[in-house]
């Protein structure tokens, strides 16, 4: 069976099963990460997986299979955060405010960066036929905070002239550019600025209620 990530899986999995699929695909992420594709070898991810060659093979019979599968579990992982209910599906500014301030407060943001973002920039380098699948993690991410700002608009809490797709673009172009920047700098305040002025920018387009009638007796 092929799924849709392009890896191999069969029709169903064991909960071991899963266990251990999902164990292939951390390791593989954080080795991928930290030595880049050509230079992860199934040696290694068996080694840090703790995995046999059959099993690496059942899973993932090609290194263009595996990778598929750590890009859509990366990308899962980074979605359902951006998902969840803390920012309030981004649909008002202290949701974004709340986003940039988990950021800016992780203690490991300038160390780390972007988990999706390190594996793409990874991945790009290479011939593997993925870049589809890149784009596409980006593009949901990019449309969760689209339909954010979108909602906004509809509830009138911001200006229809705002264009949402070029906010969301400004909001992951910040985050990326500003993970990367504060690694350099080993220091949070890059990412810090620069998710504040995209928030700052936005709020520009937030309406304004209207005059309090007077009342009169």
């Amino acid at each position: 069976m092929t799924s849709n990530n392009g890896s191999r899986e069969p029709r169903r999995l064991t909960g071991k099963g899963q266990a251990t699929r999902a164990r292939i695909l951390e390791h593989a992420a954080e080795l991928i990460y930290t030595s880049g594709v050509h230079a992860t070898n199934n040696e290694q991810l068996r080694r840090a997986a703790g995995v046999s060659g059959s099993q690496l093979n059942h899973y993932f019979p090609t290194k263009e299979s595996l990778v598929l599968a750590v890009i859509a579990w990366q990308a899962e992982r980074v979605l359902t955060f951006h998902r969840g209910e803390q920012f309030a599906g981004f649909e008002n500014l202290d949701g974004f405010r709340a986003w940039a301030d988990f950021y800016v407060g992780y203690e490991h943001s300038y160390q780390e960066g972007c988990s999706l973002g390190s594996l793409a920039s990874e991945i790009v380098k290479t011939d593997l036929d993925v870049h589809e699948e890149l784009a596409n993690a980006f593009d949901q991410w990019r449309a969760a905070f689209c339909g954010g700002i979108e909602r906004m608009q509809r509830l009138n809490r911001i200006s229809t002239q705002a264009d949402p797709a070029q906010l969301a673009n400004l909001l992951l172009a910040a985050f990326q550019g500003g993970t990367l920047l504060a690694q350099i700098a080993r220091d949070v305040g890059p990412l810090k600025d620069a998710l504040h002025a995209a928030i700052e920018h936005i709020e520009t387009f937030t309406t304004s209620p209207g005059p309090v009638a007077l009342q009169t007796r």
